[in-house]
C-alpha cells in the first residue's frame, strides 16, 4: 500500500467503510438507468446507525443525497453523509446537492471520488467546507471509479468507455469460414450479454455485421427502463431500410461518409438518425468524440474482427468482455480480431485480467490493456 493510500485509510474507521460499502451498493442499482448522469449512492448515519439512504435513479430525478436526506427525516442534524461521488454544486435539472446537505445541518460529508465534471470539480466540497462541514474524500475510491468508468472517461478524456464484447471457441475462433456463428456460446452467456447491454449507453457495430447477421442489438430483459442507442458505422450508407436494427424499440444512429439525400431520407423515414462525418485521419476517434458530445458514457461494441481489431489498434479498447465456449472450430474458422502481423512476441498486446466467471457452460473473462 502506498503512503498516500495509507493516509486515506487512516482517516476512516470500520463504520465509515461499512457505510460506504452500502452507498456503493445503492449506486449500483442505477447501473442501467442513470444515463447520462453518474451512478451515485448516499447513506446518512448518526451515532453509528444508518438513518437514511438513497440512490440516483434517472436523469431529471432526485439525486442520491436528496433521496437519502428525505429518508432520514429529522435525524440529519449533526449526522454524516457518505456519498460515492462529490456532491454537486451547480443548478442542472435539479438544485445543488451541496446546498441540500447544508440546509439539513449535516456535520460531516465523506465522499469516495471527486466529480471531474468541470461544473463541479471540487466546487461541491469547497461549498460544504465554507459552510463549516467537515469534508473527507478517498474512501473506497477504486470501487467508486469502477461503478462510473463511462461517466469518468467522458468527463476526463472526452470519449466514452469502450467495452468490446467477443465470443470465441477454445482455439480463438468466432465463426466458421462460411460466416456461420449461431451460436458459439450457450443461452446463459447470451442472457448475460443482455445485462451488459442494459448498462451501456450505446451499442456500436459495423455495417459488415449488419449485412451478415441482421442483428437487433436491443435489450431484451423484463421491465427494461431504457434502450441503449444503437450506433452503426456505415461509410457508404449500405444499410437496407428494412434492417432489424432500425426497428423499435430504441433509436439508431448511423455514421456515414457520403452525402446521399435519397438514401438518407429513406432511412430517416424509418426513424434513424444519420450523421455525415468529415474525412479524417482518425475516424474512430471522431465517432467517439461525437458520442461523448451526445452524452454517451459506456459503449458496448458488438462487431466483427475488423472493427474490433481497429479499435484495439487505435488504443480505444478500454475493456474486453470475452466469452469462451468449450468447443474447437479449427484453423480455417474466422479469427477473433484482425490485427497487424507481429515479428516478435514482445510486440504482443497484453491484458490484465479483471474478472473471471463461469456462465453456464462458458467462461467469461473481463480484460483491460495492461
Amino acid at each position: 500500500m502506498s503512503a498516500s493510500s495509507q493516509a486515506v485509510t487512516a482517516q476512516f474507521n470500520a463504520f465509515d467503510r461499512l457505510a460506504m460499502v452500502r452507498a456503493l451498493e445503492l449506486a449500483a442499482q442505477g447501473l442501467a438507468t442513470t444515463q447520462p448522469n453518474p451512478r451515485v449512492g448516499c447513506v446518512i448515519a448518526a451515532a453509528g446507525q444508518i438513518v437514511g439512504e438513497g440512490w440516483h435513479e434517472r436523469a431529471g430525478g432526485s439525486h442520491a443525497e436528496v433521496v437519502a436526506l428525505g429518508a432520514a427525516g429529522g435525524a440529519t442534524e449533526g449526522a454524516t453523509a457518505y456519498v460515492t461521488l462529490e456532491p454537486c454544486s451547480h443548478f442542472g435539472r435539479t438544485p445543488p446537492c451541496a446546498d441540500a446537505l447544508i440546509a439539513a445541518r449535516i456535520a460531516r460529508v465523506v465522499y469516495a471520488i471527486e466529480d471531474p465534471n468541470p461544473r463541479v470539480g471540487g466546487a461541491g466540497a469547497l461549498r460544504l467546507r465554507e459552510a463549516g462541514i467537515t469534508v473527507q474524500s478517498g474512501l473506497m475510491a477504486c470501487e467508486a471509479e469502477e461503478i462510473n468508468v463511462g461517466y469518468l472517461s467522458r468527463m476526463r478524456h472526452r470519449r466514452p468507455w469502450v467495452r468490446i464484447k467477443l465470443a470465441m471457441s477454445l482455439d480463438g475462433r468466432t465463426a466458421l469460414a462460411n460466416g456461420r456463428s449461431h451460436w458459439i456460446t450457450g443461452a446463459s452467456a447470451r442472457a448475460d450479454v443482455q445485462h451488459w447491454r442494459a448498462r451501456s449507453s450505446a451499442v456500436l457495430t459495423g455495417i459488415g455485421t449488419v449485412l451478415a447477421d441482421d442483428p437487433r442489438l436491443d435489450v431484451r430483459l423484463d421491465a427494461v427502463v431504457r434502450q441503449p442507442l444503437r450506433v452503426v458505422l456505415d461509410r457508404a450508407l449500405r444499410i437496407p431500410p428494412d434492417a432489424r436494427i432500425l426497428a423499435p424499440p430504441g433509436e439508431t444512429l448511423l455514421f456515414t461518409a457520403v452525402d446521399a439525400p435519397a438514401l438518407r431520407g429513406a432511412l430517416e423515414r424509418r426513424g434513424a438518425r444519420v450523421e455525415c462525418l468529415a474525412e479524417s485521419s482518425n475516424p474512430l476517434g471522431e465517432v467517439l468524440a461525437r458520442l461523448a458530445e451526445l452524452e454517451i458514457n459506456e459503449v458496448q461494441v458488438e462487431a466483427g474482427p475488423k472493427l474490433a481489431g481497429e479499435l484495439l489498434r487505435c488504443g480505444f479498447a478500454d475493456e474486453l468482455l470475452l466469452y469462451i465456449a468449450p468447443v474447437l472450430l479449427g484453423p480455417q474458422a474466422r479469427p477473433l480480431m484482425q490485427l497487424p502481423e507481429l515479428t516478435d512476441l514482445a510486440q504482443g498486446r497484453r491484458f490484465a485480467l479483471v474478472d473471471t466467471r463461469r456462465v453456464g457452460d462458458d467462461l467469461r473473462l473481463r480484460l483491460r490493456p495492461a
